[in-house]
């Protein structure tokens, strides 16, 4: 894709993830983080990691299999957000505790959830400019 196409497929693909990410990290994140925190996390993390996998990557990975640029770009974007998270969130006497973990698993999971969801829409050709 041109990096025109790129631009034009980013604020769709961003409303779309936040759209899906978001109530995952709603209903996900550990109780010890507010309702307005899990929110903007919803739309702040992904806001720190989209234009790097959407914009930047398939840039880099042009003369790569999407097969590599999914696996980098899927694997960036959930392990980014975790740092980012904790950075933000996080306390020392948490690590290690259930609540860390859960935190963790469920921006996996969001990220999990909101690639997927892309790939079913991008199988039937919806957002008509990947394939």
């Amino acid at each position: 894709m041109s990096p025109s196409e790129l631009w034009r497929f980013f604020l769709i693909g961003y409303l779309f993830t936040i759209l899906i990410e978001t109530p995952i990290l709603l209903l996900g994140l550990s109780r010890r983080h507010s309702f307005k925190q899990k929110l903007f996390a919803g739309v702040w993390l992904t806001a720190c990691t989209y234009p790097i996998v959407v914009l930047v990557m398939p840039l880099i990975f042009a003369n790569s299999s999407r097969t590599t640029y999914l696996i980098v770009a899927e694997t960036f974007a959930p392990l980014a957000e975790c740092v980012l998270f904790w950075l933000a969130y996080g306390k020392a006497e948490e690590v290690g505790k259930r609540s860390m973990w859960q935190d963790m698993a469920t921006i996996v999971i969001a990220n999990l959830a909101s690639f997927l969801g892309g790939e079913i829409l991008n199988a039937y050709g919806w957002f008509g400019l990947l394939g």
